[in-house]
């Protein structure tokens, strides 16, 4: 199920909660909730597979999701386990990358905020403050992924 997010005061509090957007002022959270929708799936279906193409960046609102990740057909043992307010599927903010490089699945019923990424990317390339706050955590993000997978 997908609803929108433009009027919803709960995706306003999950925005202003999730630490990936904390730097961000109220009319640039607003910007960003303008490009997406909440979603809905239940326990054991995929949001996405590796391979296919990013278009979307999600903050997970409710239930757990597993990150498995991978590279072509072949799957790490790697991976991590996700909770409320937190971010995944950045490769959808990376526009020289736009294929996902991991699995994601949800362990149980969950909810999220799904951001269109291409449209995000723009906004960035319009307001460069937001741009630089944005990517600035995506690099946090990007880091701690990689270290984490590489500490196994």
């Amino acid at each position: 199920m997908i609803e929108s997010l433009a009027r919803s005061p709960s995706a306003r509090d999950i925005m202003r909660q999730t630490p990936f957007f904390a730097e961000l002022d109220e009319s640039r959270h607003e910007v960003v909730l303008s490009l997406g929708t909440q979603q809905h799936w239940e326990a054991g279906e995929i949001v996405y597979r590796t391979g296919e193409p990013a278009r979307y960046f999600y903050v997970l609102v409710q239930g757990i999701v597993r990150l498995t990740i991978g590279l072509d057909t072949r799957i790490a043992s790697a991976g991590d386990i996700l909770h409320c307010g937190q971010v995944f599927g950045w490769a959808a903010l990376t526009p020289d990358s736009t294929r996902r490089i991991a699995t994601a699945a949800c362990v149980t019923d969950a909810t999220v905020l799904a951001i269109h990424g291409p449209g995000l990317l723009a906004q960035m390339d319009l307001d460069h403050t937001l741009g630089y706050l944005l990517m600035r955590q995506l690099n946090r993000l990007v880091t701690g992924t990689l270290t984490a997978c590489a500490a196994g």
